[in-house]
């Protein structure tokens, strides 16, 4: 048995946290109050990461070892669990994607426990300049719940993005959420309309919201008004300061509030690199800043995300007023209410010792992930 302490985000008392194996098995609060003592959190969730300190979930490349490595550098930074996502390819290539997701779960115990199921982004988005974002023109298709099942038959699928300007999806949408797999609205081209139907026929989260969308729209209606508006969508957002500055990422967590908002890093594999210039399969020749952004070369067009979500985190408490609870609900309850696993995402007896320190400027000093140091 060992014993962590910290402060409570939600009453500032000390916790002193007992664990034992992978598990928490007693919270105390002491009597007296340490200013000094770090914030203490459960682990970070983040619902959406492409890659992470050189590895990739995608391309031709993919394999168990990719997932195992990313699961290791992610716990290390303090996102204790964390969600696949593999993007527009041919079906076999997103087929071979799931299968080494698949492979690294049953070849490690700690990701089977860290890596819940993947996330598909696409192929079924727009079509268009703007929305479709960084996603291959050639392999955007219409949405087709068939497609869907034979992705499932081969590894874990916890949800899907999709437009839902193609015609006929709202059928096809209330096929694929029949069939246990989610629905997310994102790089969308969409009309209000069209993404309320999508909504009456079973979506219920919005990818990445603010991006993947055109740079210019209509003051009102659009599609950006309508998701948050609508209390039936969970939303994530990229808070890496970057993909949506500060004042744009405090209003939008505002209007749907904690329990409806996420935090994710949407990372690609240069995450936790060096910071210079690459070349890339998607995107190209990019350069990665010592902030985290990630630009096409020579160009100001961001090429993805270059942070984790612990890094997130610190943006968004250090430049947002939106407060550390309601930065921990962002970073951890509400991803876990989104993967649907009641032992992740708190600090009580009888969930998953997945605990970080924070110092005051919102930074990672301590990790325990599973109940060990990673």
């Amino acid at each position: 048995m060992s014993v962590i302490e910290g402060r409570s985000p939600q009453t500032g008392e000390v916790l002193r946290v007992e664990t034992d194996g992978d598990r928490i098995v007693g919270v105390r609060r002491a009597e007296t109050r340490d200013a000094s003592l770090p914030w203490l959190i459960p682990g970070l969730i983040d619902l959406q990461v492409n890659g992470y300190a050189g590895f990739d979930v995608n391309g031709a490349d993919v394999c168990a070892e990719s997932v195992i490595g990313i699961t290791h550098a992610l716990a290390a930074a303090g996102v204790t669990t964390w969600v696949p996502t593999i993007i527009t390819a041919s079906e076999e290539a997103i087929v071979a994607s799931l299968r080494a997701v698949c492979a690294a779960r049953d070849a490690d115990a700690r990701v089977a426990a860290a890596v819940p199921f993947a996330h598909v982004e696409g192929p079924f988005l727009s079509d268009q300049d703007g929305p479709r974002g960084a996603h291959d023109l050639a392999q955007i298709r219409p949405v087709d719940a068939d497609e869907v099942a034979r992705w499932a038959a081969h590894g874990p699928l916890g949800y899907v993005t999709v437009s839902p300007h193609w015609p006929g999806a709202p059928e096809q949408i209330a096929r694929i959420v029949a069939s246990g797999v989610r629905v997310a609205v994102g790089h969308a081209h969409a009309t209000p309309e069209q993404i309320r139907a999508a909504v009456d026929a079973g979506a219920s989260l919005s990818t990445h919201l603010g991006n993947g969308i055109f740079a210019t729209l209509p003051r009102h209606p659009n599609p950006i008004w309508t998701q948050l508006a609508d209390d039936r969508l969970t939303a994530g957002f990229i808070g890496d300061g970057h993909h949506l500055p500060a004042d744009t990422l405090t209003a939008m967590v505002r209007a749907k509030g904690p329990g409806r908002s996420f935090l994710v890093s949407d990372s690609v594999a240069l995450a936790g690199t060096a910071p210079g210039r690459y070349h890339q399969p998607v995107g190209g020749d990019v350069e990665l800043f010592p902030d985290g952004k990630l630009t096409l070369a020579s160009t100001p067009f961001l090429a993805g995300s270059g942070v984790n979500l612990a890094q997130v985190v610190e943006f968004t408490l250090t430049r947002t007023p939106l407060g550390l609870p309601t930065v921990v609900e962002l970073a951890s309850g509400t991803p876990a209410r989104v993967i649907g696993n009641r032992s992740i995402g708190r600090v009580q007896a009888g969930a998953r010792a997945d605990l970080v320190l924070l110092d005051a400027d919102g930074r990672v000093v301590d990790v325990l992930a599973q109940g060990a140091r990673p």
